[in-house]
């Protein structure tokens, strides 16, 4: 029994911003250093934005201004500027804010008064000004301490608020703004915001149609029919139909990108489904109605419920959160479903050319889906009576798709199955994983081409099967079991064949896995590089080097040839905290099927050059001589 002592010396009150720095994954997600979309960095810069986006909403200024240069980000926007007395409240004080007063933000994405003083928490550097008649009222903090404050009489400058941060480096390691993603997110802003210009590095972003522009620009194929454009009040729909497996629906909340869906997702696709049911007077099932959509909805509503500091996934249930004990009070549900119903129904009786087109896709993914659902079961059934699928799959005790109470619901995000090649890579990790939230998938041998073959020979194929009913998601997404799909193969020529094939198979089947940032590449040690007191683990040929010359003396270097190779009490830190994840990115403008034809297609001699240009040299690799 431990003896330590505990008295009132031990109870400790964390002062101002202390506890974000102390717990920062409670209010901002992630960390990371800006190689994922979900990374901190890109929250602390849309926490920013967001206000400067209720300021717009609420029917103050047209324009924001951001600029990001040398790992400093500036943005300023020309609403109503903060009072000029509560700027240091406003950034400093948590549960202070104007968001709690519906009166002055009506359908605004920040309610909890914690974001700007996240941002402020975060940074090494912070700079708040608020503009407002002619004075002007500033604040400077280093790491969330004020360092000086203070307020000026004459200012020639329009009415707004500066922002100027620099992310903390200590908490975000070796961070860098990827602008690729900063662009896609200031252009979901454009189109959500008709009338509103943001300006990124000089480049200005403005949407005349919303959510149509937003459909047409991203779109990677020749839609069936020309989009439906339908708009109401606090709701805006777009969709159409393509010949891509899966669903390809963006969803957004008062301006926020909700990449994980939600509710209102939910309740779009619901709509949808049965309002093309009723139309054609027909018991389609939903995955037909949907097969191959493309669209987008946006909605508004008062007091958002997010599932997380980083609102990816919206888990309100009511327009309103004042209904949210009146029985008859509008839910998103009942209200998305009314309005899709109405307008979709009405949009299909004027435009009979359209009704055709659609009635003709539903029917044939009815058809191929009963031919592929009975080759499924067949082959599930089989694999049922050799006991097949327990011997490939470790799994772990927590699921994704888990209704877990709010103290176990960070596991569910940790999630994560690991798709490995052969018995030996599958051991290893088997027994280093953390059987809480880490399962293990074994596949044999090389799986098929995909991008090669037809539907139904993939059908047939026993280890891709297998790898869907291990996933669970068979019948819809939303029934994923792991929040993250690790390919974790060998770092050589075979194993990056592998890993293309498993991503082919992802990429023509389930895009949306990889879109929602499900899927990812495990990233292992090419080589051990040690003394007698300290050993380094390199993942290229140039940190190799690097830790040759720090260790200088009596080196002993290994190379790893594969994943086996590497011992459990070595593996565990490759799969734990430290764990290199490379997230497979789909952009929607990109073309899936020009990109597998590139990797998987015929074209031998340019993926042979791509190859060599990326792989690593076995040349290199073996040369391990000092």
């Amino acid at each position: 029994m431990q003896n330590t002592e505990y008295t009132d010396a031990h109870i400790k009150t964390l002062e101002g911003v202390e506890h974000i720095r102390r717990r920062p994954g409670m209010y901002i997600g992630r960390l990371g250093n800006g190689a994922n979309p979900g990374d901190g960095i890109y929250v602390l810069l849309k926490e920013i934005v967001d206000n400067c986006i209720d300021e717009f909403s609420a029917g103050f200024g047209n324009k924001v201004i951001i600029d990001i240069e040398d790992k400093q980000v500036r943005v300023r926007d020309y609403g109503r500027g903060i009072p000029l007395g509560s700027v240091v409240k406003a950034t400093s004080e948590l549960n202070t804010g104007g968001k709690f007063d519906d009166k002055v933000f009506k359908k605004s994405v920040g309610l909890n008064g914690v974001g700007t003083k996240a941002v402020n928490a975060l940074s090494e550097k912070f700079y708040v000004e608020s503009f407002r008649e002619g004075e002007s009222s500033w604040a400077s903090y280093e790491r969330g301490q004020l360092i000086g404050s203070g307020k000026k009489e004459k200012v020639n400058e329009k009415n707004g608020t500066l922002v100027v941060f620099t992310p903390d480096g200590e908490m975000f390691n070796g961070f860098d703004f990827n602008m690729d993603y900063v662009e896609t997110m200031v252009k979901n802003y454009s189109y959500l915001k008709k009338g509103l210009t943001l300006v990124l590095n000089g480049t200005a972003y403005k949407s005349e149609n919303g959510l149509l522009d937003l459909v047409r620009e991203n779109m990677s194929e020749t839609p069936l029919y020309e989009p439906i454009h339908l708009e109401g009040e606090d709701i805006e729909i777009v969709l159409t139909h393509g010949n891509s497996y899966g669903e390809n629906i963006s969803s957004f909340v008062n301006g926020q990108n909700t990449r994980d869906g939600g509710t209102h997702l939910a309740a779009f696709r619901e709509a949808i489904a049965k309002t093309l049911k009723e139309y054609f007077k027909k018991d389609y099932k939903p995955e037909d109605c949907r097969q191959g959509i493309i669209g987008a909805v946006s909605i508004q509503i008062q007091e958002p419920n997010f599932e997380g500091q980083t609102k990816t996934k919206l888990g309100s249930t009511y327009m309103w959160e004042k209904y949210k004990n009146d029985e008859h009070g509008p839910t998103i549900r009942s209200f998305i479903n009314d309005f899709v119903a109405r307008n979709l129904d009405n949009y299909l009786r004027i435009h009979l050319d359209v009704v055709p087109i659609i009635e003709n896709k539903i029917k044939e993914s009815q058809a191929e889906r009963e031919e592929i659902a009975g080759i499924q079961k067949k082959t599930r059934e089989r694999n049922k009576k050799a006991n097949v699928y327990n011997r490939k799959l470790r799994d772990c005790r927590y699921h994704f798709s888990d209704k877990l109470p709010k103290d176990k619901q960070d596991l569910a995000e940790q999630t994560s199955i690991f798709i490995t090649e052969g018995d030996s890579a599958s051991g290893t990790i088997t027994k280093v994983r953390n059987a809480n939230y880490q399962a293990v998938f074994s596949l044999r041998g090389k799986p098929i081409n995909c991008y090669k073959e037809s539907r139904k020979r993939v059908a047939e194929n026993e280890e891709l099967n297998l790898l869907i009913s291990a996933l669970g998601v068979e019948d819809d997404l939303d029934n994923l079991r792991y929040n993250n799909i690790i390919v974790a193969t060998d770092a050589d020529d075979d194993g990056m064949h592998i890993r293309m094939l498993v991503l082919t198979f992802f990429m023509k089947y389930y895009p949306d896995l990889i879109r929602r940032g499900h899927v990812h590449i495990l990233q292992t040690p090419l080589f051990r590089v040690a003394n007698k007191k300290e050993r380094r683990y390199c993942y290229s040929v140039d940190e190799k080097e690097k830790a040759i010359k720090a260790l200088k003396t009596s080196v002993q270097i290994t190379r790893f040839k594969g994943l086996g190779e590497i011992s459990s009490d070595e593996f565990v830190d490759f799969i734990g905290e430290n764990m290199r994840l490379d997230l497979v990115k789909l952009s929607d403008e990109e073309s899936i099927s020009d990109i597998m034809e590139f990797y998987m297609g015929d074209n031998t001699i340019d993926r042979q050059n791509f190859i060599r240009a990326n792989l690593k040299s076995e040349e290199e690799l073996e040369d391990v001589n000092i």
